[in-house]
């Protein structure tokens, strides 16, 4: 019975008059149920006609779809696979995303493991050193070589004491200098202005001037001792005691792992004991092999830097005594000549003033 209706509903046709209007129609109530279940169920395609026809034109038109060849809907298969397939470049995407957390997870394993090593590290060797400090533990001790590094440090305080001094001297003898040559200018211009004492005026000048051209000379010898000192103390020397204080780490962490394998070699020796053991001997061996190594180049460091340290200070040494001599003797020439001897090279005056550029 619905099909029936569905059917008629479907098929139709609205007559439409010359005037556009439309007919009357006289069973106006079954229309609207039709229409009603029409909108609801929806037309069968199978029984559909398209009317042909429009304004003016014949009310016969109807042409049944039943002749309209091939369906109107086609399964399409690929449609469907397509759908299920990733997105192009989604696959190298996951992988790459795979492989950074991979290499991320491997970094903070090695970083806990790192960590790891190192508090365990620290543990034994505050645990040496306070043995030690109090009387608890034993250390290993080279007399010879601790002995050559007191010495070392014992050297380096004295000589950074000169470093004090002579800079102190520079400091001093640059403001005489400076005084001598405002003297002299001021000399100079009296005897300009006085004519009855313009001699005198004028010797007090020229000494006053030589005076202050040999005291810059002094004082580039002076700079050049300091400067030599200087870079023996605070490079050479300093990078010894460096290779020093790696030595003395690696001797405290040789002890601390030498005293964890006798403690432990005084223990039981079961399966599990033997095999802490093992790894004990496998850490007492690579820090005693760091330590053997680290003892050697301080000795070799030690033998160089005595044979540089007499070269330079023989040098300078002598570069201040010949200078200071000449200065005070009111020598010129031999000043000038130690200057040349040595190879110091004199600043030229206001080279030490920042330029007109620096200043802005």
């Amino acid at each position: 019975m619905a099909d029936n209706i569905m059917s008629k509903a479907a098929t139709m046709e609205i007559p439409i008059n010359s005037n556009g209007d439309t007919g009357t129609l006289t069973e106006d109530d079954s229309l609207e149920q039709d229409l009603q279940q029409v909108m609801v169920s929806g037309p069968n395609l199978n029984e559909t006609s398209i009317v042909s026809g429009g304004y003016g034109g014949p009310a016969g038109g109807i042409i049944p779809t039943s002749s309209i060849k091939g369906p109107g809907v086609r399964y399409n298969p690929e449609y469907l696979d397509r759908g299920r397939a990733p997105a192009p470049g989604l696959g190298s995407l996951n992988h790459n995303t795979n492989s950074t957390e991979e290499v991320s997870r491997g970094v903070a394993v090695e970083k806990l493991d790192s960590v790891k090593k190192w508090g365990i590290n620290t543990y034994k060797c505050t645990k040496q050193m306070f043995s030690e400090k109090f009387g608890r533990g034993s250390r290993t001790v080279d007399l010879e070589l601790e002995a050559q590094i007191d010495v070392l440090r014992d050297t380096k305080s004295k000589y950074e004491n000169i470093l004090r001094l002579a800079t102190a001297l520079i400091t001093h003898f640059q403001s005489m200098v400076q005084t001598q040559q405002a003297l002299g200018d001021t000399f100079t211009d009296l005897s300009q202005k006085s004519p009855e004492l313009q001699d005198e005026f004028g010797y007090n000048a020229e000494t006053q001037k030589l005076l202050c051209k040999n005291g810059e000379a002094l004082l580039g010898a002076i700079n050049f001792f300091v400067s030599s000192v200087n870079t023996l103390v605070n490079k050479t020397m300093e990078d010894t005691l460096m290779t020093i204080r790696q030595y003395e780490n690696a001797r405290l962490e040789f002890d601390a792992y030498r005293s964890d394998l006798e403690e432990l070699s005084l223990g039981p020796r079961d399966a599990a004991a033997m095999v802490r053991i093992e790894m004990a001997q496998q850490e007492y061996q690579t820090h005693r092999d760091k330590y053997e190594r680290l003892r050697s180049d301080v000795s070799i460091k030690l033998k160089f830097l005595e044979e540089n340290k007499v070269k330079v200070m023989h040098k300078q040494l002598l570069l201040f005594h010949n200078a200071i001599s000449a200065y005070f003797a009111g020598n010129q020439q031999q000043l000038e000549q130690t200057l040349i001897q040595f190879n110091v090279k004199l600043k030229p005056p206001g080279s030490d003033k920042p330029s007109w550029l620096e200043e802005q």
